[in-house]
C-alpha cells in the first residue's frame, strides 16, 4: 500500500492540476508516479520539463530507456522497471534480450555499446559519479563523449527523482505498466 498521497483529479493540488490533465490526455491514463509526484507541483513540474530535456539530449532514444531501466532496476524501483520496459517494447521495439538484460542487471551480450552505457549509468550511481579515469575512458572507448557523459548524468538525476520517490512511497503499479513490472 502507498505510503504517500497518490493523487487524483480530484485531489491534486491546483498548481499541479494542468499538468495532470496533460497526462491523463496524452496517456489515456494517470501513471500512480504522476500522482505521488503531484504532492510537491515543483517535483511534477521538475519530473516533466527535465524529461522532456532528457528525451532531446544527444542520446539516441533507446539509450535514453537504456539508462532509465538499468537506474529504475539497480536503485529497486519496480515501478520505473515497468514504465520504461513499456516505453522501450511497445514505443520504441527495443529487442527483448536487451531489455531483459536491463531490467536483471546483466550482460547485454547483442550490443557492446549499449552494455558500456548500463555499465557506466551503474557505477555513476554505486560512485556518486566519481568514476575512475579506466572507467570514464571504457565508456569514451565504447563510442560516447563528454556531452554524452553529461546527458547520462542526467538521465541518472531525472530516474533518482522518480525511482527515490517510488521507492519512499512504495507506489503501487498501475494496471496499464503491470505486464512489464519485473516478476518477483
Amino acid at each position: 500500500m502507498a505510503r504517500l498521497t497518490v493523487h487524483t483529479l480530484d485531489t491534486v493540488p491546483s498548481e499541479a492540476k494542468a499538468r495532470m490533465e496533460a497526462v491523463q490526455k496524452a496517456n489515456g491514463f494517470i501513471p500512480n508516479l504522476i500522482g505521488v509526484l503531484s504532492n510537491s507541483p515543483q517535483a511534477l513540474a521538475f519530473y516533466q520539463e527535465v524529461g522532456k530535456m532528457n528525451g532531446s539530449n544527444s542520446l539516441t532514444a533507446e539509450e535514453v530507456e537504456v539508462v532509465q531501466i538499468t537506474a529504475a532496476a539497480h536503485n529497486g524501483c519496480d515501478f520505473c522497471v515497468a514504465g520504461h520496459t513499456k516505453i522501450g517494447t511497445l514505443r520504441l521495439k527495443m529487442p527483448n534480450d536487451v531489455l531483459e538484460a536491463l531490467r536483471n542487471r546483466t550482460n547485454i551480450d547483442s550490443n557492446e555499446k549499449y552494455q558500456a552505457l548500463a555499465q557506466f549509468t551503474m557505477q555513476l550511481i554505486d560512485k556518486r559519479g566519481a568514476v575512475s579515469d579506466e572507467e570514464l575512458a571504457a565508456f569514451k572507448a565504447a563510442g560516447y563523449n563528454d556531452q554524452n557523459v553529461l546527458d547520462t548524468i542526467m538521465g541518472v538525476a531525472l530516474a533518482t527523482l522518480c525511482n527515490y520517490a517510488n521507492n519512499v512511497g512504495k507506489t503501487d503499479i498501475n494496471p496499464e505498466l503491470i505486464d512489464y513490472a519485473p516478476k518477483r
